[in-house]
């Protein structure tokens, strides 16, 4: 009987287990078959047979025990890389709006994931084995600054940074508005939305502790650059807690306000911060904006 094992990542946290595997699986397996494995003991969390509806958390462990094959391998694909750093251990990728991390229900190819395997042949396998080297992720239509393991020690190394909000990360965002303060933060707690799990939002009862501390960079008549800094690692959290601010992130479709100056999100993950896995020392890496996004701020000047 083979197994599949997978790792949840920090943004994957606080899904119900089966709703975790139905995602991850890619449309396989249906959610009620899922539901039959865990009942039957044939998924385990943690090394202990659990229920479906049990909530998962960064970093938890999930082993699949199963007859079929369940996923095929994902596929090499020429996709240009945008490569900022690279050592023995890990990539620093700047990828572009409109390429998702990996694979998924829908969108079987064309991803960074698919690039990185055209790349190289040494990524980790220490996290989901259908995503090798992928350790976060950001949105599809957000830009800027991923780290990719290439070890399977690099990828605990740098995990556990994660897990912990060890991390240094600064996103710029344009927002609606003129925020006035020159400081702020938001520390409203989320959760998925009950009418669309695909969408988070502001639960008092019962959301996940988050913060982001915001620094007004620059002003404009009806917009405003700002610098973000997430204290936590919560799916959308950035552009979930501008909205509650009343300034959300311009372009954004799910929770902001289209605009005709840029097609995405004006969001972009411009510095990522840790502590080097082999070295132990302090890495600072930096992105520039990207051209559609210095096109909307000279619209905006």
């Amino acid at each position: 009987m083979a197994q599949q094992e997978f790792v949840v990542l920090p943004e994957q946290a606080d899904n119900r287990l089966d709703f975790f595997l139905a995602c991850s699986l890619k449309g396989t397996y249906s959610r009620m078959k899922i539901k039959q494995l865990i009942q039957e003991g044939l998924i385990t969390l943690n090394g202990k047979t659990v229920k479906p509806h049990t909530q998962v958390a960064a970093q938890d462990r999930i082993v699949i025990a199963h007859k079929e094959e369940l996923v095929e391998e994902n596929k090499a694909e020429a996709i240009p890389l945008d490569l900022v750093y690279e050592d023995g251990d890990m990539m620093i990728v700047n990828k572009p709006a409109g390429l998702l991390v990996h694979p998924g229900t829908g969108n079987p190819s064309g991803t960074l994931l698919n690039a990185l395997l055209h790349y190289t042949k040494t990524l980790s396998r220490a996290g989901d084995p259908s995503r090798p080297g992928i350790v976060h992720r950001l949105d599809k239509d957000t830009s800027g600054l991923l780290v990719v393991a290439k070890t399977d020690a690099a990828h605990r190394f740098l995990a556990g940074q994660f897990k912990r909000h060890e991390i240094d990360k600064c996103y710029w965002a344009v927002v609606k508005g003129v925020v006035q303060h020159d400081e702020m933060y938001s520390e409203d707690p989320l959760g998925r939305s009950a009418l669309n799990r695909k969408k988070v939002v502001v639960r008092v009862d019962g959301g996940k502790a988050s913060r982001t501390n915001f620094r007004v960079l620059k002003r404009f008549p009806n917009a405003t650059l700002l610098a973000a800094r997430p204290q936590t690692g919560r799916m959308h959290q950035i552009r979930v807690h501008l909205r509650a601010l009343g300034h959300p992130v311009l372009g954004d479709v799910t929770y902001g306000v289209p605009s005709p100056h840029i097609a995405r999100q004006a969001l972009h993950a411009k510095e990522l911060g840790f502590i080097h896995p082999t070295t132990k020392q302090k890495v600072l890496f930096q992105s520039d904006l990207p051209s559609d996004m210095i096109h909307l701020l000279t619209h905006l000047e």
